[in-house]
């Protein structure tokens, strides 16, 4: 009947592909909550203020004022205020992430003594060192917190 033996399996497995088209093989979303997707509202609202936050310090500041120190101060702290605030927000990280408060402590001590020493125009060197120290703790602390939760995963 065939002219080559091996094409009745062609045929077979076709007539079985056609009988199960009609039928869904997904289940219904009510049956598995699993998949229901999860709210972001809160997270993609705190995203989009921080992003406005960087935007307007971007906009609203002249081209040798972004060279400054206290720029790029200010610039890593809101990167780190938009990742304590994501941890905040998150509610699927199970054990609860804690960046090293004496870490953000003493980075906001060097941000204001570069603000201070930026409004009275004190020494160059000691703004410099203290926007670095500053720069430099927000971005031990965010690697930490980042650390932390790559682990938990």
């Amino acid at each position: 009947m065939f002219i080559f033996p091996w094409t009745h399996l062609l045929i077979e497995t076709r007539r079985f592909a056609m009988y199960n088209f009609e039928q869904s093989s997904l289940p219904e979303a009510g049956s598995n909550p699993a998949l229901v997707p999860k709210p972001r509202r809160w997270t993609i609202l705190a995203a989009g203020f921080l992003l406005l936050a960087l935007s307007l310090v971007v906009i609203y500041t002249s081209r040798s004022a972004l060279l400054s120190p206290l720029a790029l101060v200010v610039v890593a702290a809101i990167g780190l205020a938009a990742l304590l605030l994501e941890i905040r927000l998150r509610r699927d990280i199970g054990v609860p992430v804690h960046a090293p408060s004496w870490l953000n402590i003493v980075g906001l001590v060097f941000a204001v003594v570069a603000i201070v020493a930026d409004i009275f125009r004190l020494n160059t060197n000691l703004l410099q060192v203290a926007a670095l120290g500053a720069v430099a703790c927000f971005a031990v602390s965010g690697v930490i917190v980042f650390r932390a939760l790559r682990k938990r995963r």
